[in-house]
């Protein structure tokens, strides 16, 4: 009797029927394979990733709702649409939430490779601001340009240009200075190039972030104390020379140090003043959303440099409490973030914007609620402003770019 073996077959294969014809591999849907494909595109790395992805969006929707609340009786003057500023916001932070997405799975050697490429691009656009037809000014700044019926503030996307260049030149030097030469060169003459470009136009209160940005650079490359604080002591002298050569901003400080005298309240007292009532009248529980008072023409800009008296009107200071705890939860995040790096790049970027969007918080609630005299610098992520929502997402979206991947030994 003759038995026959059945034919050999690799391991891994399936049988098929003599007569069938032989099978296809499985192979996934390309729906399948697209969602595979977002999916890792925009996969947390870490809990702390997630941390300061999460506490972004939030501001940000939570920005949204209080510039709808805010702004809809600015919108509404002369007979305009109720929903206009809110609208224009809303589709700003439509186009910012994904380019954060996409930035945060660029490697950090693309900030790297384009770091000079990109604060030459900002010192040109910022140089726009001055060329009569493009630049334009508003309540004594000249900071804005306007091409083809768009306007957009270069100054803000400077400042992310600033980040990546300065982390750029610092980092193969980081933790190695040695003298004021080391310290100050490269990264000090285009600094001061970017900070005079902007100083031109008048705007205190974006120098006055951007000076933060390099120090911070400075310091988280390892700069020497001394050297920072000297250079502390300068920016504080010029800054104070600078307040004190033009009439409105010498009017505002000596308002802010010795209070308004009577025929101030209706000029430089007028913003200061209607915002401490907005923060003043919301007790702790607040009016109720959308019930402010005070946005009904009292108090200007509303819906940008003031939108946290208007959080603190209608939602009281629990609403407020809720902002500042936003804001130290996306600090904390980043500074997880920051030690966990060994690169000097990565963690320079990091500090830098870090010091950037929380500082410039603690700058307009400072202001709001009168520790330093009126800027006129929005809250992050939250007050009405396109160009300043786009490019502070962006730069978190730098900042989750260099967390990725990161594990000792592998090249940065």
């Amino acid at each position: 009797m003759t038995t026959t073996r059945p034919p050999h077959r690799a391991p891994g294969t399936r049988a098929q029927h003599p007569s069938s014809p032989i099978a296809e591999p499985t192979r996934p849907a390309h729906g399948a394979a697209a969602v595979v494909a977002v999916r890792r595109l925009f996969t947390a790395q870490s809990a702390d990733w997630m941390l300061v992805l999460g506490t972004t969006v939030f501001l940000v929707l939570f920005g949204l709702v209080m510039v709808l609340s805010s702004s809809f009786v600015q919108s509404g003057k002369g007979g305009g649409d109720f929903f206009g500023i809110f609208l224009r916001q809303s589709i700003f932070a439509a186009i910012g939430i994904p380019l954060m997405l996409l930035v945060s799975r660029l490697p950090a050697v693309f900030w790297r490779r384009w770091a000079r490429n990109a604060v030459l691009l900002g010192l040109g656009l910022q140089l726009l601001v001055f060329v009569p037809g493009i630049g334009w000014g508003y309540g004594g700044n000249q900071n804005w340009i306007n091409i083809g019926g768009i306007s957009a503030q270069p100054s803000e996307f400077l400042k992310l240009a600033l980040v990546v260049w300065l982390a750029t030149v610092l980092a193969p030097r980081a933790d190695a200075f040695t003298d004021w030469r080391s310290v100050a060169m490269p990264a000090l003459p285009i600094s001061a190039a970017a900070i005079g470009l902007v100083l031109l136009g008048q705007d205190l209160g974006t120098v006055t972030i951007m000076a933060s940005i390099v120090l911070a650079a400075l310091f988280f490359a390892g700069a020497p104390l001394r050297y920072i604080l000297g250079l502390v002591a300068l920016g504080v002298g010029g800054a104070v020379l600078f307040a004190l050569t033009g009439a409105s901003r010498s009017d505002r400080i000596s308002a802010w140090l010795n209070g308004c005298t009577p025929d101030q309240l209706e000029d430089v007292c007028w913003q200061p003043m209607h915002g401490m009532w907005a923060l003043g009248s919301g007790g702790v529980f607040g009016v109720g959303l959308g019930n402010s008072a005070l946005k009904w023409s009292w108090l200007p800009h509303a819906e940008s440099d003031y939108i946290f008296a208007i959080i603190g009107e209608e939602l009281g200071l629990i609403g407020a409490m809720v902002v500042l705890v936003l804001f130290a939860v996306l600090a904390i995040g980043m500074v997880r973030l920051m030690r966990a790096h060994t690169d000097p790049f990565r963690r320079i970027a990091t500090g830098a914007v870090l010091v950037w969007i929380v500082g410039q918080a603690f700058v307009n609630v400072a202001v709001v609620l009168g520790m330093l005299p009126v800027l006129g610098v929005p809250l992050p992520l939250m007050s009405a402003g396109g160009t300043a929502l786009v490019a502070t997402l962006i730069a978190i979206g730098v900042v989750l770019s260099l967390a990725r991947d990161v594990r000792p030994g592998l090249p940065s």
